[in-house]
């Protein structure tokens, strides 16, 4: 017999809309970045944003798999934003840290809803 689908609690739904946010603005942020903002090149680097690409509609629908790749995967932003920031002047050194911002938080929100969802599976 399957298990009984429950709600998730507020705490969850609230981690999961950070991590969906967070995700989702790191992929504006790097598509609006590297093609009009401060491109770099022929624009080839927006490329980078194709492994998030599946990641909202993961996160949306609580996959426990899309959290813990993405709290894995989130560490490659994090170092190419401070790479940048500290390589790069002007707006690229801002979009640079924005970058930083966006994925530690997207890492947080990620881990959070790990852990929530870990010991809730502790408790059932």
């Amino acid at each position: 017999m399957l298990p009984e689908r429950t709600l998730p609690t507020p705490a969850e739904q609230l981690s999961r809309n950070l991590a969906l946010a967070s995700v989702s603005a790191l992929i504006l942020l790097c598509l609006a970045w590297e093609l009009w903002l401060a491109p770099t090149g022929s624009g080839t680097l927006a490329l980078k944003v194709l492994p998030l690409l599946p990641a909202p509609l993961g996160l949306w629908r609580y996959r426990m798999y899309t959290y813990r790749w993405v709290a894995l995967a989130i560490w490659l932003y994090v170092l190419e934003g401070l790479v940048r920031a500290t390589s790069e002047g002007g707006l690229g050194q801002w979009l640079a840290l924005g970058e930083v911002v966006l994925s530690v938080i997207a890492f947080t929100a990620c881990t959070a809803q790990i852990r929530q969802r870990l010991a809730a599976a502790k408790q059932a």
